[in-house]
């Protein structure tokens, strides 16, 4: 096997491409910084004290968030032309609840949507005196800016089959119809609130009677209060999966995926399954609690992005619901070669981040078990497979485990492992990818499912 083979990743077999000793002299390209290959802002948290957020996808060059406010008293709305822009940007209140009366009580979850060239707000509102009874409203704009609180006109209640507890509307256009999903207490059924479907005459009626898709009964979905909320719509892969939250909004707070088939009616409750496991929780160790109630968005070149709140401490005084310190965080959602979506945990704080495949198996990657390190194909543990490179002030790097952040990649003789100390690497671009340095003339190899430390070095992907 020549040496320009190996360059163009054309080896095969067992041992993954390799360079000879000396690796740093062969012929260097440029390499791709780590936040271009994230693609998606690390500022974390992205705004704080909104939860529930919503981030539209981009209309006409702009981002708009919307999202909850601890004083559940106004709406609001902010824009930028990139989603870090949010984080700054100036926000306008388009609508305060009124003093006393109908919808004068908590206002809640607000989304913003763009249907038919209007703007249109589904949000929740309790009642002065009555803060607690819930239920959904929507508002209209004619204006091509959302932030312009001249443009807001109240349509009214959205009216579902029982005049009950109702919230977290979100809706979405499919096959030429245009669907609503959202959280109710429906009488007679001894939970808090399950998720239901229906089809849309106009974007504040209902066209069909509510097909109840998913109501709580897994262990982790009735943790305090027995929940299904906060629905989230994502097409791909010739499927439609809705995301929801669970038990109550502490560190308890989860989120559950459900799926159907693009092809499928989506007003059938058989057409719909429950993942048996919740797909996106509470991790201590990144100090990120109560995850949910997200929203997805996607970046300018179409990288799917994760929206959602936590908090960063665990132990609240009081009512978490009146704690208002969830905050808007987003990260980067990954997708399996089966099609399905992987969350990973939630990231916490730090730089960009990145995994590595060897650049002959570009859909395995290097994954941590426990403190060993492996090569797997396609792992499902995301979080196993993400890392950070951290740059010292000598200019070489440690490699930071991102869902164990005070660990690092650590060489000892020919063996790698995790830990708290880090080995000082050197990251050299070639052709394909990158050699990984970790001592004069010692590389990070992979072989047979293993990494080791070798004389003659693997290229790796960053993805």
């Amino acid at each position: 096997m020549n040496r320009r083979t190996v360059l163009a990743g054309g080896a095969v077999g067992a041992m993954a491409v390799v360079l000879p000793v000396g690796a740093e002299g062969a012929p260097v390209v440029k390499a791709r910084p780590d936040a271009e290959i994230y693609g998606v802002p690390t500022v974390d948290p992205l705004i704080s004290q909104r939860a529930d957020p919503w981030i539209t996808k981009p209309v006409n060059g702009q981002y708009y968030f919307t999202g909850s406010v601890p004083e559940y008293d106004r709406l609001v709305v902010r824009g930028a032309p990139t989603i870090e822009g949010l984080a700054t940007a100036e926000e306008s209140v388009i609508w305060r609840r009124p003093a006393g009366g109908r919808m004068g009580g908590h206002i809640w979850a607000p989304e913003l949507h763009r249907i038919g060239g209007r703007w249109y707000i589904y949000f929740a509102a309790g009642d002065a005196g009555e803060v607690f009874r819930i239920r959904t409203y929507v508002m209209e704009s004619a204006l091509d800016d959302p932030r312009d609180p001249a443009g807001w006109v109240l349509k009214g209640q959205l009216l579902t089959e029982w005049d009950g507890f109702t919230l977290d509307a979100t809706s979405f256009t499919h096959r030429g119809k245009q669907y609503l999903v959202w959280a109710q207490s429906e009488p007679e059924i001894a939970v808090n609130t399950s998720l239901y479907i229906a089809e849309m005459a106009n974007p504040w009626t209902l066209k069909t009677k509510p097909t109840r898709i998913t109501t709580p009964t897994k262990s982790w979905e009735i943790i305090g209060y027995k929940v299904n909320e906060g629905p989230a719509v994502l097409i791909r892969n010739g499927r439609v999966f809705i995301t929801y939250s669970a038990s109550a909004t502490d560190a308890n707070y989860c989120m559950g995926l459900l799926t159907a088939s693009a092809s499928a009616d989506l007003l059938a409750r058989e057409s719909w399954t429950k993942s048996p496991d919740p797909i996106f929780t509470t991790h201590d160790a990144t100090s990120r609690f109560g995850p949910g109630h997200n929203s997805f968005t996607v970046t300018p070149d179409g990288t799917d992005v994760l929206v959602y709140h936590a908090r960063d401490y665990k132990q609240i005084t009081g009512d978490p619901l009146y704690d208002p310190n969830r905050h808007t965080r987003v990260q980067k959602l990954y997708w399996h070669e089966d099609g399905t979506p992987l969350f990973g945990v939630p990231v916490g704080s730090g730089g960009p981040i990145v995994r590595l495949s060897p650049a002959d198996r570009p859909r395995s990657f290097v994954k941590h078990v426990g403190d060993a390190f492996q090569v797997d194909h396609a792992p499902r543990e995301l979080e196993l497979t993400q890392f950070r490179f951290v740059k010292a002030a000598d200019g070489t790097e440690t490699v930071q485990s991102v869902d164990q952040p005070a660990k690092y990649l650590t060489v000892s003789g020919g063996s790698v492992s995790l830990s708290t100390t880090g080995t000082p690497v050197t990251r050299i671009a070639v052709k394909d990818g990158v050699t990984v340095r970790v001592a004069p003339g010692r590389f990070l190899q992979h072989r047979n499912g293993a990494l080791t430390v070798a004389d003659r070095a693997t290229v790796f992907r960053l993805s």
